[in-house]
């Protein structure tokens, strides 16, 4: 069965950490880039971060740059987030996905999307 299936997520207190995972069955992620997404209530779907296993090139939305590090365990079939110093405003639903295109496509354009996860829920205290 192809999936992906994402877990981590919880409540954490602002300024605290909190590592995602993203686990691939059914297929590899060698071929894709792979990129991590939230919504918050209220708010259109934005790109967090991106990574092409290719190449290693990576993509970070200007609001998580220096704070969020994206990874992948080839060993896995895992793509993590390290979130590190969040805040309220980091509260969303996060989804991981799959794509055969750039990471700035992905990230920011949603293009040539595969395959989705079905979300964490993170959640911010201040």
């Amino acid at each position: 069965q192809v999936q992906l299936v994402e877990s981590g997520g919880g409540l954490v207190q602002s300024g605290g950490s909190l590592r995602l995972s993203c686990a691939a069955s059914g297929f590899t992620l060698d071929y894709y880039t792979v990129g991590w997404f939230r919504q918050a209530p209220g708010k259109e779907r934005e790109g967090v971060a991106c990574i092409k296993s290719s190449d290693g090139s990576t993509y970070y939305v200007d609001s998580v740059k220096g704070r969020f590090t994206i990874s992948r365990d080839y060993a896995k079939n895992t793509v993590y987030l390290q979130m590190n110093s969040v805040t309220p405003e980091d509260t969303a639903v996060y989804y991981c996905g799959t794509s055969t295109t750039t990471v700035q496509d992905m990230c920011v354009m949603e293009r040539l999307l595969e395959h989705w996860g079905q979300g964490t829920l993170v959640t911010v205290s201040s």
